[in-house]
């Protein structure tokens, strides 16, 4: 079987991070090597550009070679954009984001990897869009640009054409996700295989913990957020948090809102997910008891929190995740 082989060009710029650049090539060039093993042509034909031909510098100290940006009408498959410490200069230089402006609608598809999407920002194609980036960056990038809706949790995004990705090693699961969606699950996972990457995280995969999310300096909700882990399956109402807390309703929301972003029930929906993860992962508990002990109330609840949350079911998500393998639940149902 033949079939034309797709252009994949990644940008680079001095002071680039490594593993942007680095981890999805080689998602694209075992994919290629799978392929060729298999009898079929390489489906891939990547390659590393960037302003100045030559070697440019990573942060890590490693030089890669790179070819010179390509005319911005010549057509490509797909234009990804990788992170670093000097995406931030070359977000302000004129002709660098004219180009990827210009380029952009002449791909078929858009990506950038951690902070590259600070360029794809400053070119003006995230206006509108959902989109992430490295969750210590997130703030800046939404506060830089706010018509870009920021999303701070997932491992990365697709919006339409243009996908988006967390930080440095999700580049590789944005990779992964690329080659699925052109080749298959099959070829992903055998491309995931090869590269002993432990486990493929869907998109909706959290970048951090909740927990961690919710912790801040000077935390003063901290003896609430260790009982809530410790009672998950206990009345979580509002009433009884600001009970807890000692504060009225009203001031607790306020005052959590304040704190840690998000309200005191998104909070808690979070938390939950966080342990149910936990717990089919780590367990054979039939999902109905996972949902009753982290509070869920029923497995049709928890179902619909962990969609919102992680993009898959709990049996999807225990299937890609458990380390007691896909047969773990013992005939339950998600």
């Amino acid at each position: 079987m033949n079939r034309t082989p797709r252009r994949i060009d990644i940008f680079a710029f001095p002071d680039v991070q490594l593993l942007d650049v680095s981890g999805p090539l080689q998602v694209f060039a075992s994919a290629n090597e799978l392929s060729i093993a298999a009898g079929l042509d390489a489906p891939y034909v990547p390659r590393v550009v960037a302003a100045t031909s030559g070697e440019v510098h990573s942060t890590a100290g490693l030089g890669l070679f790179a070819h010179p940006l390509p005319s911005a009408s010549e057509t490509t498959d797909t234009l990804i954009i990788a992170g670093g410490r000097g995406v931030h200069a070359v977000s302000k230089d004129a002709a660098q984001v004219a180009w990827v402006r210009e380029r952009a609608p002449r791909a078929r598809r858009v990506a950038s990897v951690c902070t590259g999407a600070f360029l794809l920002a400053a070119a003006g194609l995230l206006d509108k869009r959902r989109a992430v980036t490295h969750w210590a960056h997130c703030d800046l990038l939404g506060k830089r640009f706010p018509d870009v809706r920021v999303d701070p949790a997932p491992i990365f995004i697709r919006d339409g054409a243009v996908w988006t990705s967390a930080g440095v090693t999700a580049g590789i699961d944005l990779a992964l996700a690329l080659v699925e969606d052109d080749l298959g699950r099959e070829l992903a996972l055998d491309v995931a295989r090869e590269l002993v990457v432990f486990l493929k995280r869907p998109g909706g995969q959290a970048q951090f913990s909740a927990t961690l999310s919710l912790q801040k300096a000077g935390d003063r909700f901290a003896e609430l957020h260790a009982w809530i882990a410790e009672n998950m399956a206990a009345d979580l109402s509002i009433a009884m948090l600001a009970e807890r807390a000692g504060m009225s309703e009203r001031s607790f929301v306020r005052h959590y809102r304040a704190q840690t972003g998000v309200t005191p029930a998104r909070a808690i929906d979070r938390l939950r997910v966080e342990a149910a993860r936990r717990l089919l992962g780590d367990t054979a508990f039939p999902i109905k008891r996972v949902a009753a002990r982290c509070g869920f109330g029923s497995e049709e609840t928890m179902r619909r929190s962990f969609l919102r949350s992680t993009g898959v079911s709990p049996q999807a998500y225990r299937e890609r995740f458990s380390a007691l393998g896909g047969d773990s639940d013992m005939g339950t149902r998600s």
